[in-house]
């Protein structure tokens, strides 16, 4: 029959080995993190931590896996798979990054935004540069026109510049014309009055005197 000290020593032996399996048990739920299969085709799911352990199945790369935890001696990684299996893989294949399988399709995603934003100013860039050229081909048409138009005002003014000269020049011979007519009539006018002054008194007979002296 067993003495208290060993029913006690027995209860306790019992209770820690209870305590270190719990513990065991509740530590890799309690780190369990979520983790990612590296980009390779799939890697082997081994019972134990390293591949001397049987092949209990195989992981795809890119999925998603729950992290338990890591033995760095070895180089594994307990994990759980979206089946709920638990195994080991590779440490080297397990990251915290998502995959290029999962961010894949985000990539495209995004490259399909950009690409449809580039499209987009690109074909406001077009219709803005298309009025701009529009606009610029009106300016210039508008500046043509004015052109032309100072152009024909210009022939314009310098034919009434060279007619007004001609007129000017015109006016001035006639005016010389008129004085020298004038000065022609004055010069007749007065000679005529000479010669006439000269000539009327012999043309007027005289009144002889009467010899009283009247005549």
């Amino acid at each position: 029959m067993p003495t208290p000290i060993e029913i006690v020593k027995g209860f306790t032996v019992k209770k820690l080995i209870s305590f270190v399996l719990f513990a065991m048990l509740a530590a890799p739920a309690a780190f369990a993190q979520d983790r990612y299969i590296a980009d390779k085709l799939f890697t082997y799911m081994h019972s134990g931590p390293n591949n001397s352990y049987r092949i209990i199945g195989s992981v795809d790369a890119g999925q998603k896996i729950t992290f338990l935890q890591a033995n760095k001696q070895t180089g594994y990684t307990q994990i759980q798979d979206n089946r709920g299996r638990k195994g080991w893989v590779e440490s080297k294949f397990v990251t915290s990054q998502e995959s290029m399988a999962l961010r894949m399709p985000k990539l495209e995603k995004e490259l399909a935004e950009v690409k449809a934003k580039l499209a987009n100013a690109r074909q406001s860039a077009d219709s803005e540069k298309a009025g701009l050229i529009s606009s610029l081909d009106s300016r210039n048409s508008q500046i043509s026109d004015l052109e032309q138009n100072y152009s024909e005002i210009s022939q314009q003014l310098t034919s009434v510049q060279t007619e007004n000269r001609e007129l000017r020049a015109k006016l001035d011979t006639q005016k010389d014309d008129l004085l020298l007519k004038y000065f022609m009539y004055g010069g007749g006018v007065a000679g005529l009055g000479l010669l006439f002054g000269l000539i009327l008194p012999h043309l007027i007979p005289r009144k002889r005197k009467s010899p009283n002296g009247w005549a």
